[in-house]
């Protein structure tokens, strides 16, 4: 609706014939189109069928009076909003606070005062306009609002979607670099079985043909038998194929360890978390590492010192929280292997590497995971940026500066913790993670 003059709209319910025509010769002559009632129940059906931009409403009238005229009107949904100036010869000022009440903008007394009447009339007019433009402003921005809430949303769910793929990439990667020390801690014991495997085969073929020559000479065996005897060595056989057996089963409980840790720390997690031993995901970690922990030829193997302490199940994602293991773990062997640059097999024998690895409870809602390891520590600068994205201390192509950033991430936002670093240049280095039970 036009707000020009012209084409607003003033409805007139009065029963007086003389105050209509006064009422409606002076507003026409404004510009504005008049449209008049006798009564309030017509007047009540005009302001439904045709909504007038304000109403003037005598307050003495025969059925229904203003006042109850008035009240109608502010009850129903679609008249409500109509601005209500009353006309009337009562000077009470308890009858104008009774209008006011029901809803009523304004008072016009009898006789009319023709410039002081057109004055409050325009005035209410103006503000019905600058209500009407505020209410459609404010529809407009609500749709602005909604539109932008809509495409924060969706931005916020590409944000978690690309969070969750760069922790998988980034968990990916640290599969990726570990990979041909992995495949060895595999080929291990798939040689193992391989060799004992040929042995065995042909250990069991001696077996059965010692067997069915038995069977062929029952029940007199004689001297054939003490030749086949003699000749496959039954008592070494005897002896040394439960020691075959048993040393390919430790080779395939060991590939399956291997396989299930692997499968436990680059497995995608869902979208709610799970309850989970806190152990057995440091135990699987530690197995994916353990071709670096062991002894090389220029020092002994990294001792891994457990202190587990009695602590309950935790609700977490723990595909994430073992990559975060795994980052921390990984850059404690890389600063014991940097400790030991330039240091002999002797010396470092005589000061082992060690990482310490250790879980308590903090307080009765949370569980605490240490990890400790007494290489060189950190300068105070690259303690302050140790959780900054793309901060690393590696050389080009051995970090991706994403590590611990991402760690910090899965910890405090993923799963409502705490990681600090404590650790100073000399003295070794503690990663301290609290976790919440629940």
């Amino acid at each position: 609706m036009s707000f020009n003059a012209t084409h607003e709209i003033i409805l007139v319910i009065d029963d007086n014939p003389t105050n209509l025509e006064l009422l409606h010769n002076a507003l026409g002559s404004c510009g504005y189109e008049v449209l008049v009632e006798m009564d309030g129940f017509s007047g009540i059906e005009q302001a439904k069928n045709y909504p007038p931009d304000l109403i003037l409403l005598d307050v003495q009238m025969p059925g229904i009076d203003g006042f109850e005229t008035c009240r109608k009107l502010q009850f129903d949904p679609s008249t409500k909003n109509i601005p209500v100036i009353f006309m009337t010869a009562l000077t009470d000022t308890t009858d104008k606070v009774k209008g006011l009440h029901l809803g009523a903008v304004d008072y016009i007394t009898k006789p009319f005062r023709q410039e002081e009447a057109l004055a409050r009339i325009q005035t209410h007019l103006k503000i019905r306009r600058l209500s009407l433009e505020l209410e459609q402003q404010k529809q407009e921005l609500e749709q602005v609002v909604q539109k932008r809430t809509s495409e924060l949303t969706f931005t916020l769910q590409e944000l978690k979607k690309t969070q969750l793929q760069l922790i998988q990439n980034e968990k990916l990667s640290t599969i990726g670099q570990l990979v041909s020390g992995i495949a060895h801690e595999i080929n291990n014991p798939v040689g193992c079985i391989t060799g004992n495997l040929e042995q065995a085969t042909l250990a069991v073929k001696d077996a059965v043909d010692y067997i069915r020559l038995y069977q062929t000479t029952f029940p007199n065996p004689g001297i054939q038998i003490e030749q086949k005897a003699e000749e496959i060595d039954i008592e070494y056989l005897l002896e040394d194929l439960p020691k075959m057996f048993l040393s390919m089963q430790t080779g395939i409980e060991r590939i399956r360890n291997i396989s299930t840790s692997l499968r436990t720390f680059s497995r995608a997690d869902v979208d709610c978390k799970v309850s989970v031993n806190i152990h057995e995901g440091l135990e699987s970690t530690l197995m994916i590492l353990q071709h670096r922990l062991k002894a090389q030829d220029y020092r002994p193997a990294i001792q891994v010192i457990k202190k587990y302490g009695e602590i309950p199940k935790v609700e977490c994602y723990l595909g994430q929280l073992n990559q975060v293991f795994m980052n921390i773990l990984a850059n404690a062997i890389d600063a014991l292997e940097e400790a030991n640059l330039g240091r002999s097999y002797e010396a470092i024998k005589a000061s082992p590497n060690q990482i310490i690895v250790e879980t308590e409870m903090k307080n009765e809602q949370q569980v605490a995971i240490r990890i400790i390891d007494n290489g060189m520590g950190m300068t105070k600068d690259v303690k302050q940026r140790i959780f900054d994205h793309l901060f690393t201390t590696k050389p080009v192509g051995k970090g991706t500066g994403l590590g611990l950033t991402i760690a910090h991430q899965i910890i405090v936002e993923k799963h409502g913790g705490t990681i600090e670093v404590n650790s100073e240049w000399g003295g070794g280095t503690e990663f301290a993670i609290a976790l919440p039970i629940v």
